[in-house]
């Protein structure tokens, strides 16, 4: 399988080709996606996108952790984390 990171220019680039919009309008709206994706978590809100998945934040209570080459127990910290859930025909279309 290649590996492929896909940028943002990639995006825009590609958004560009199939509607004829300038490389510029395609760069604005991938940007306005991103930032309204990350708003709406940032609130601590489900963000679903309908055949992709849903975002979502889920709190991580403190709890002891271990250092894998010491063995020594440290604490780590209750933090806020993002989730992804993925669409069902996504996770068909995998396999």
């Amino acid at each position: 399988m290649e590996k492929k990171n896909i940028k943002k220019i990639d995006l825009a680039t590609d958004i560009s080709k199939e509607t004829g919009l300038s490389l510029a309008d395609s760069s604005e709206i991938v940007d306005l996606f991103f930032s309204i994706l990350s708003d709406g978590i940032a609130k601590n809100k489900e963000v679903k996108i309908m055949g992709l998945g849903t975002f979502s934040v889920k709190h991580k209570n403190e709890r002891v952790g271990r250092n894998p080459k010491t063995g020594k127990e440290a604490v780590i910290e209750a933090r806020n984390v993002i989730s992804f859930r993925p669409a069902k025909n996504l996770k068909d279309s995998l396999n």
